[in-house]
């Protein structure tokens, strides 16, 4: 019993000792937070607080891929297969000319490509037309129906491919022709 009067508060501090530890098994966990050293950009260090512990951890950090860089677009005219430059036509006569182009480029030629007229006389075309779909480094031909004008004179009509962004790009194709009654 001596021994219970030397320590009174043995209970006390049990009791105070139990709460505390109730309390911090309860209490909100803390959260890491991350910090990027400026000095070191390859890795992170997470500092985990807590009330009686500051410890931090180096983690590496996952590069993400490098980005593909986007695609050219080029056009590269080889040759007319139909209807050469200054060729003699009637008024009003269908003419159907192709060329032959290389899509040079590294953007494969879908269906939002287009050939559109950048000069001269339309000879009845749409002045918009689809761009033959291509894969890069591919041979495409391209086709337009015309028609003649009716009136003499010679006639040439310019067109130019477009990509998706509305850009034109690579070379010029067009048809030239002498009308003749």
């Amino acid at each position: 019993m001596k021994n219970t009067r030397l320590f009174p508060d043995f209970r006390a501090a049990a009791v105070l000792s139990a709460i505390a530890l109730t309390l911090a098994a309860c209490a909100p966990k803390s959260t890491p937070t991350i910090f990027v050293a400026p000095t070191q950009p390859a890795q992170i260090v997470v500092i985990t607080a807590t009330a009686a512990n500051i410890s931090p951890t180096s983690i590496p950090i996952i590069t993400p891929p490098t980005p593909t860089p986007p695609c050219t677009d080029i056009l590269t005219y080889i040759q007319d297969l139909t209807i050469p430059d200054d060729t003699a036509v009637a008024p009003g006569q269908t003419i159907d000319k192709q060329w032959l182009v290389t899509n040079s480029g590294s953007c494969n030629w879908d269906a939002r490509y287009r050939l559109k007229l950048i000069t001269g006389d339309a000879m009845s075309a749409s002045t918009e037309q689809a761009l033959y779909p291509a894969r890069a480094g591919s041979q495409a031909t391209l086709r337009i129906i015309f028609t003649a004008p009716s009136d003499a004179g010679t006639y040439r009509s310019a067109w130019q491919a477009f990509g998706p962004n509305n850009e034109a790009f690579g070379d010029v194709v067009y048809i030239q022709i002498n009308v003749a009654p």
